[in-house]
């Protein structure tokens, strides 16, 4: 089996500072296998004493070290501006951009009416319009290069979690924007996909209190080392997949499909209707497996894209 390196490739990781992390893990894989790695975190205090603080420059240190070359970043993926300089600095640094993992993510679990509005809208800030930023901001230069690989880490929470609304909704958001892209992109070679994710982590650490049994069980058997490998495979310049999810939980590999399923016709449709034919609605086996959009813009009949504000 021949052996995936990314020698001369620049891979950015962003939220890669926090140990243990996916992050981490991912960036010294990819260090491990030749690239050269921009480390991405903004860094902070921690609030609790058993979660360790995030640093990007920990990790860099760590991964020249061991003889890899790696440099840290600070800048915020939240806004436009710390977006496009965190593109920068990799380019500056090494001269290309060839993978951008959008791994940087906040997660509060709380009722939907007890979270605070900005709280909110600071799921959204990171986990959605962060790598909505530095997506934009590589753009241009991996379609200008010929190609390269964006990887989302995206969360089984996007299907639904009690007391994860806003997490579950930034991360169904990303699903979406990986779609969106992966079909953007394929006519320049640029591939973008996601991975649904499950390890042990500061996020994990924060979130959970130190006698929960879901800790435990992270901490026993899921770590973030096993998921690095499947972010590796889609960020490889050999791999055919765009616009897919793959979860990778403690080493078990699924592909997470949007699909349609069966259903029923009725021209003369009413609410009744719908009613009557509701158990063969939900009964209905998966008709088909719903692909990233294709459509040839040509199709849409567009009008002429104007700027507002």
């Amino acid at each position: 089996m021949v052996e995936l390196r990314f020698d001369g490739l620049t891979v950015v990781v962003t939220g890669a500072g926090s140990n243990p992390g996916i992050g981490r893990a991912c960036a010294h894989l990819f260090a491990a296998r030749g690239a050269n790695l921009i480390i991405n975190d903004v860094g902070g205090e921690s609030a609790w004493p058993e979660v360790p603080a995030p640093s990007a420059s920990a990790v860099a240190e760590e991964i020249r070290a061991l003889g890899g070359r790696a440099l840290a970043d600070h800048h915020s993926v939240a806004d436009e501006e710390g977006a496009r300089a965190l593109v920068e600095r990799a380019l500056e640094a090494y001269g290309r951009l060839d993978v951008l993992v959008n791994n940087a993510a906040v997660c509060l679990a709380a009722p939907v009416d007890e979270m605070s509005a900005w709280d909110i809208e600071h799921h959204l800030r990171v986990n959605l319009l962060g790598p909505f930023w530095t997506s934009r901001a590589a753009w241009p230069h991996l379609r200008r290069q010929g190609g390269g690989a964006i990887v989302n880490l995206t969360s089984g929470a996007m299907a639904g979690y009690r007391f994860l609304a806003a997490y579950g909704a930034s991360k169904g958001g990303l699903w979406s924007l990986t779609r969106a892209l992966a079909a953007e992109g394929k006519p320049f070679g640029v591939r973008v996909n996601a991975v649904n994710p499950g390890a042990y982590t500061r996020l994990v650490l924060a979130q959970q209190r130190p006698d929960s049994p879901l800790l435990q069980h992270a901490r026993a058997h899921l770590p973030a080392e096993l998921v690095a490998p499947v972010v590796a495979f889609l960020a490889h310049p050999s791999c055919p997949l765009t616009g897919e999810c793959l979860e990778a939980v403690g080493g078990a590999v699924r592909r997470i499909l949007l699909a349609r399923a069966g259903g029923f016709q009725d021209p003369g449709l009413t609410p009744e209707g719908v009613a009557a034919r509701l158990d063969e609605l939900l009964a209905a086996g998966v008709e088909e497996v719903v692909p990233a959009g294709e459509l040839d813009p040509a199709e849409w009949h567009l009008r002429p894209y104007r700027a507002s504000g």
